[in-house]
């Protein structure tokens, strides 16, 4: 592949460390909240997604942009938590075809008993392991990648616009 920008050493190490942290970052997380309660990772994502919006509500739209997820990754996760008493699907007046999805007394007792140990080992993992400075570093690569992603982000929409647009005219 003629022109590609090569990882140099330093970068190299940079970017395996970061897969390997957020590989083995993940997989210890929700190892231990499967452990400590009855909820996967994702199931807990989609509740901390909830719990932090008023009236503990999203569009299904809004949820899949929160967490990164496709629409059909969203419905199935949704639904099977539906299943499990954990969210509902309530109409949305505004839309005949769309709906929220709402925590329930359930989801919120699960989440309530969850959070300690959660936050325990992202502290145990994380937060404690680094400076006050290192913490401040973190968070600002954190938002300079998201920041990059998203734009990227509306770019593909801008194309997916523009694909629907130019579809619809021919």
């Amino acid at each position: 592949m003629d022109g590609a920008r090569w990882l140099d050493g330093r970068e190299a190490a940079a970017w395996r460390g970061l897969q390997t942290m957020q590989m083995q970052l993940n997989a210890t997380l929700a190892r231990e909240l499967a452990g400590d309660s009855d909820l996967s990772y994702p199931d807990y994502m989609v509740l901390v997604a909830l719990t932090d919006q008023p009236g503990e509500r999203r569009r299904p739209f809004e949820l899949g942009h929160d967490l990164g997820w496709e629409k059909s990754r969203v419905s199935h996760h949704v639904s099977r938590m539906v299943a499990r008493g954990l969210v509902t699907r309530d109409k949305c007046p505004s839309d005949q075809r769309g709906s929220f999805v709402v925590i329930t007394a359930k989801g919120r007792a699960a989440i309530t008993a969850a959070a300690p140990g959660h936050v325990a080992a992202v502290r145990r993992y994380v937060i404690d392991r680094l400076t006050p400075a290192q913490l401040d570093v973190l968070a600002e690569i954190s938002a300079s990648v998201v920041a990059g992603l998203n734009e990227a982000e509306a770019g593909w929409d801008e194309c997916a616009r523009a694909d629907r647009t130019n579809g619809s005219e021919r």
